[in-house]
């Protein structure tokens, strides 16, 4: 997808088929720009449409034949989601329609919009700011109530409310440094050592570190996190990821090697949305296509944000082996505490077996080291609670009602926000380096306008928009 900005507002009037495609009552075909009145007028034959009201036309070919009936509603400049004339044309969602009505609209006049352009001329007009323009493409994405409910927040602005009222007090702050760097022989105060500037640094540092503290929540509700289950064959990697998905996605037997290829499935679990993916059990195999599902396996691995390493209880584990020896035997080395949690499977059956303290014993070492076990079974579904309570733990994922939802570049640019005001600290506290503590600023504040769109880049700007839909 090519990273090149929209094209630029006003240039042309744009046209987009704005609802997906396919069998519905009805089909949206929006239109933006300086002509984009005049092309409704020729599709319908009327002279007159008024701002906001709906009017009822039927839709004419360059002949007079009939290509539809429906509603056109006239959005009139600036008063429009694009600052633009903005006029759409609401016909039956057939695909046939739709596509004879945005030729129609070609033939007019009328060009094709390119991705997000619709929200990139929102933005270029200031009808809202980058922060605002994402939230709609979040919304649209969205995979669970809440995520939704923190991205309409974000479309609202506030989320870019926090981010200007950070800039305001940096610009202020800044103004403070100016003015001791100008006026060096004031006998009145001495700015950079009076303690006024060092408070009112500090105070924005932490008023920083709160703000990526709920932007590393709406990242997790955005994307939420990528779960690969592994282990030795019949372990009961596909008998978890059914029983976490509600539904019987992966096929269970008794029979080693049943799963020869990753398979992927999303569920959202106390608000957090995991991407699972079930894989080929680890073992040696002269089977040429388990062969090829334990190497993607072994990729889908590496790639994981959390890795649910799942053992049985009644067979996996030898008289001197340990879960985080089998660990190692299974992935080459001992992965990251912070990425590997261990899931004894069938601890239903430790009774029956009366080896209880096989999966228990070596619990207090893991602790020690960092890392956790959880025992559930997936035949009873003990454990899964605490299962999905610990996933969330993990990955700090506890977000508040009021969250707010954020992407990965927010998240960049406040920590180098951050790194820049500790830097300006630094030079005040230690160096009382007024020129240095005004630079340190500048690129805090720089960084920190990257995320509404008050400094940017074009390949910054054709990145975000390009990945939205054609009709937005």
């Amino acid at each position: 997808m090519s990273t090149e900005p929209p094209t630029a507002s006003g240039l042309s009037t744009i046209a987009a088929i704005a609802t997906p495609l396919g069998r519905a009552g009805v089909g949206v075909i929006r239109l933006s720009g300086s002509h984009a009145y005049s092309i409704a007028c020729k599709l319908t034959g009327k002279s007159v449409f008024m701002p906001r009201m709906a009017s009822f036309c039927r839709f004419y070919q360059a002949d007079g034949t009939v290509i539809d009936e429906g509603l056109v509603l006239y959005f009139k400049a600036p008063h429009s989601f694009t600052g633009e004339d903005v006029i759409e044309l609401q016909g039956h969602g057939g695909v046939i329609l739709q596509n004879q009505l945005l030729a129609r609209a070609f033939e007019l006049g009328a060009q094709q919009a390119t991705a997000g352009e619709f929200s990139y001329r929102a933005f270029d007009n200031d009808k809202l700011d980058l922060v605002q323009a994402e939230a709609i493409a979040d919304a649209i994405d969205a995979t669970s109530a809440a995520a939704a409910s923190s991205a309409i927040r974000s479309l609202s602005g506030e989320f870019s409310h926090k981010i200007n009222q950070l800039l305001e007090q940096l610009i202020h702050l800044r103004l403070h440094v100016e003015a001791a760097i100008d006026f060096p022989d004031e006998e009145d105060v001495d700015f950079l050592s009076d303690g006024i500037i060092q408070d009112k640094l500090e105070q924005v540092q932490a008023q920083i570190q709160q703000v990526l503290a709920t932007a590393k929540q709406g990242q997790l509700l955005r994307d939420g996190i990528h779960v690969v289950l592994a282990g030795r064959p019949n372990a009961g990697k596909s008998s978890l990821l059914n029983r976490l998905a509600g539904q019987e996605r992966a096929i269970v037997t008794e029979v080693a090697g049943t799963t020869r290829d990753t398979l992927n499935e999303t569920v959202v679990l106390n608000g957090l949305t995991l991407h699972l993916t079930d894989t080929a059990g680890l073992r040696d195999t002269e089977d040429t296509v388990e062969r090829i599902g334990i190497e993607r396996a072994r990729t889908a691995i590496e790639q994981a944000d959390i890795l649910l390493m799942v053992y049985d209880v009644t067979r996996d584990l030898e008289s001197e082996s340990t879960p985080l020896q089998l660990a190692k035997q299974l992935f080459g080395k001992l992965p990251d505490a912070k990425r590997l949690l261990i899931i004894a499977n069938k601890s239903d059956l430790l009774n029956d077996k009366g080896n209880e303290n096989i999966a228990f014993n070596t619990e207090n070492e893991m602790r020690s080291k960092g890392y956790e076990q959880i025992n559930v079974s997936c035949e009873t579904g003990v454990g899964i609670d605490h299962l999905i309570a610990t996933l969330c733990d993990k990955v700090g994922f506890h977000p508040p009602e009021n969250s707010l939802i954020a992407r990965t570049r927010h998240l960049d640019a406040l920590r180098r926000t951050a790194d820049y005001l500790n830097e300006a600290h630094e030079q005040l506290t230690v160096f009382t380096a007024g020129e240095l503590v005004a630079e340190s600023l500048r690129q805090a504040q720089r960084s920190l306008g990257e995320i509404t769109g008050e400094f940017n880049a074009d390949d910054l700007l054709g990145k975000i928009f390009g990945s939205f839909c054609i009709g937005k």
